[in-house]
């Protein structure tokens, strides 16, 4: 990453091209040192590192570069603040005589030194970092822990807070002289965290926004990328936070530099331009304007530069009623302002992660020093209670942001409010009334009618939105099921107890119960505390009592009181896949022949949602926790809260809200919200690699190396060693060919092009050894492991192939 003219560049590695300078080395030692007119290169030949004077300036440096990118762009330099004068001879970078390694002039004086003794080797690896080596092998240090101006991939951009150590990025001073400029890059301390491009170190020139775990809501152009290769990672114990990015992808040798994002695009993206309380537009002319309710703090001073902002036009209602509880005037609303970069100095409130009912904004409103909050995607709950100030607005994508103004400044807007009048209270009273007596009335009529007018209009709960379902409950008869008493499922559940509950079904709580007549169940409830309620509760009604299927789990009837809303399903005696699979004493039931079974029957049951029912369904939340297993551990797939349902024609869908189970999404949900039947391949394609290692998605260790499982699998199968990934608690009994197939499946499945991934008909055949599949693309995994330890480079292997057989 480059820091000059305050632009940012993110840095390709590129192949091969002959090297234009000296001998080539590849590594430093006591008795070999690196002397001008030599190079020192990478083993895979994509770095160098030597002494150069840019643009024949009168100095000399040390620097390291690109060997096939022209013009040269120096990515670190090691004397940035001591020169050699050009005429200096006899310079080198040696290891000296106490054991660290140093850069000497011609007079053999040390200029730079890394202060470590005991070095035996120095070598450029193919991610250009230049490490020293101790005799046993151990890295005793490295460039990437000292950058210059530029953020290669894999290199960790932060700072550890305990030992106050900060790896942030410095500009050039000019195009000839790489000693420390005016720019400072690097990240806030805030949570969640900003980049910031500070002047002389202290003064914001431009910042990202917020990171909301896959992007900075800031820079609207990274939701636009199909492949996120960014990570952020904070160590709350360890006091670090990191950020990296790996790009994998290797454009044509020897072209220029590829500019895909630069910091300073217009003027508003200089921070603070137009002062608090203002926003600024890069489209409108002039470009800030005052935010609604708030007036130029001084014309004169608007009228030429508007960097002094704007005040509020009418105070607040809680600052002229002092005397009262807030909560009781509610003369203050709010004003939503779209596309947004969100204002500087924010404040996160953790306990509000999610915000299901609307609690961030009754945070704010509770108390009167709070100016604004938004309730951000993959962050939460974010308030100020500082001057608003660095607001940009974008043509699209962007945050909302809810302004706190006077009752008198929302006009149309503001917010409606409850009438406290006796009047209106009687009138409340009289309407209750009169639906308590209708409900009442509904309640004694015939029981057998269709469950979708009992579950649905009883409730009058939800309307529906498509034409296609309207039609399809429109032809079809649900009075098979059950309509069940609701005290009848609080004697069967013993009122709930706790020592009922089997577990939590996504959002909402499931509980055992025993029928009058001896007959199991399993009871969703999702009551009126569920933020997920109505809507989950007409998508698990209508879809699954129409999906009859033996590796779904069945449904037999629900139950519906004023707030309670109940799911009744078959009772399944040996509850979830996971409850075996991670638990150390029961991960031997599952044998191989039951974990083969299983991932058939996950199988059989996605080709029925995909291709044979009459709906065609997309389970958003394909997991080992939603697998469960029947008496015989026969897999049934269930939860289908967030389950969608689409037209026999339709392929692609996009959401706003990307829902589900991080670890089991594909790249294009996760970062672009668009889901399709490939999007559930790819969490079948997880799921299978955790079946057969009996592990959590999370991390392994492979030649030293954490990685994730994908990236673990991948590894075994390139090396010809894929039955390693085989649950040892299974020894050597399992089918080899059987296992060699699975892992093969899942690798076709967790391709990062979904257009590469099979379909569930094409895995079907696969599975039952029909047809053989291709061979994989690999897996995005580097990306994935970045969450877990960036720091690790991969070369670049998109032409390899697996070959498990």
């Amino acid at each position: 990453m480059q820091l000059g003219s305050v632009t940012l560049f993110f840095l390709f590695i590129f192949s091969l091209l002959p090297s234009q300078y000296g001998a080539e080395v590849y590594n430093i030692t006591p008795s070999h040192p690196l002397s001008e007119g030599e190079i020192l290169v990478s083993p895979g030949l994509i770095f160098e590192l030597g002494f150069f004077s840019p643009n024949s300036s009168a100095n000399k440096y040390l620097g390291l570069w690109h060997k096939s990118i022209f013009p040269r762009k120096y990515v670190w330099v090691a004397n940035r603040d001591n020169p050699l004068a050009d005429t200096d001879t006899l310079v080198s970078l040696r290891i000296g005589s106490n054991g660290s390694l140093e850069l000497v002039d011609g007079k053999q004086s040390s200029v730079r030194s890394t202060n470590i003794s005991n070095c035996s080797s120095a070598v450029l690896l193919d991610n250009g970092n230049l490490i020293v080596k101790d005799i046993m092998g151990a890295v005793m240090w490295e460039s990437f822990n000292n950058p210059s101006d530029s953020l290669l991939p894999s290199m960790l951009m932060g700072y550890n807070s305990g030992s106050g150590k900060r790896n942030f990025l410095i500009s050039w001073k000019s195009e000839n002289d790489p000693s420390p400029g005016l720019f400072l890059f690097g990240l806030s301390a805030e949570l969640p965290a900003q980049i910031f491009i500070w002047i002389n170190g202290s003064t914001p020139h431009w910042r990202s926004g917020p990171w909301d775990k896959s992007k900075f809501i800031g820079i609207p152009t990274m939701k636009s990328l199909s492949l996120n290769p960014f990570a952020l990672i904070d160590n709350v114990m360890q006091g670090t936070r990191y950020f990296s990015y790996i790009f994998d992808k290797i454009p044509e040798s020897g072209k220029n530099w590829n500019l895909l994002w630069k910091s300073s695009e217009n003027p508003c993206d200089n921070y603070g331009v137009c002062g608090p309380f203002a926003v600024c537009k890069a489209s409108d002319s002039p470009i800030c304007n005052c935010l609604k309710g708030f007036i130029p703090k001084s014309n004169e001073e608007w009228s030429k530069r508007r960097t002094g902002g704007c005040v509020r036009q009418t105070n607040l209602s809680c600052e002229t009623h002092t005397n009262e509880s807030v909560s009781l005037k509610g003369k203050d609303g709010f004003l939503k302002v779209e596309r947004l970069k969100v204002p500087d100095f924010h404040e996160y409130l953790a306990s509000l992660a999610t915000d299901r009912f609307g609690d961030c904004k009754m945070k704010c409103l509770s108390n009167c020093s709070c100016l604004a909050y938004a309730d951000v995607n993959n962050i939460g709950c974010l308030v100020w209670y500082k001057d608003l100030v660095d607001i940009q607005q974008f043509p699209s994508l962007g945050e909302d942001l809810y302004v706190r103004l006077a009752d008198s400044e929302l006009g149309e807007g503001k917010p409606i409010k409850l009438i406290a009048s006796l009047t209106a209270v009687g009138f409340m009273i009289i309407l209750v009334a009169i639906v308590l007596s209708l409900r009442r009335w509904l309640a004694n009529q015939k029981r057998h009618v269709k469950l979708t007018a009992q579950c649905l209009e009883s409730t009058n709960m939800i309307k529906i939105h498509r034409d296609g379902l309207r039609e399809y409950i429109g032809k079809h008869d649900f009075s098979e099921l059950k309509i069940y008493d609701f005290d009848s499922i609080i004697i069967a559940t013993d009122s709930f107890s706790i020592t009922n509950k089997l577990g939590q079904g996504g959002f909402d709580p499931v509980y055992k119960g025993m029928l009058p007549e001896g007959k199991e169940i399993a009871v969703k409830r999702l009551s009126s505390s569920s933020g997920q309620g109505v809507e989950e509760f007409k998508n698990e009604m209508l879809l699954i009592s129409n999906l009859q299927h033996k590796n779904l789990v069945r449904m037999m009837g629900c139950c519906v009181k004023e707030d309670e809303k109940l799911l009744i399903y078959e009772f399944m005696p040996n509850k979830s896949l996971d409850t075996f699979l991670y638990d150390p004493t029961k991960r031997a039931v599952l044998d191989w022949a039951t974990r083969f079974n299983t991932i058939q029957g996950v199988a059989r049951g996605l080709l029925y949602l995909h291709h044979d029912s009459y709906v065609k369904v997309i389970h958003r939340d394909l997991k080992v926790s939603n697998i469960l297993l029947d008496e015989k551990m026969n897999p049934k797939i269930s939860d289908f809260e967030l389950a969608h349902m689409v037209r026999e024609t339709q392929s692609l869908e996009n959401t706003q809200k990307v829902v589900g189970t991080r670890g089991y999404m594909s790249l294009e949900y996760a970062m672009g919200g668009i889901f399709s039947k490939k999007s559930v391949v790819f969490s079948f394609g997880v799921l299978v690699m955790e079946i057969i290692s009996g592990k959590k998605n999370t991390i392994f260790c492979l030649y030293d190396q954490r990685l994730g499982i994908l990236a673990y699998a991948w590894n075994l199968g390139n090396d010809g060693r894929a039955v390693e990934l085989v649950d040892e608690v299974l020894g050597d009994i399992y089918s080899s060919s059987e296992v060699l197939t699975c892992v093969h499946i899942g690798l076709l499945c967790v391709q990062d092009n979904a257009a590469d991934r099979p379909t569930m008909v094409d895995v079907a055949l696969m599975l039952s050894s029909e047809k053989d599949g291709p061979n994989p693309k690999r897996p995005v995994f580097t990306i994935e492991n970045s969450v877990y330890h960036p720091g690790l480079y991969y070369k670049n292997t998109n032409s390899s192939k697996v070959k498990l057989a």
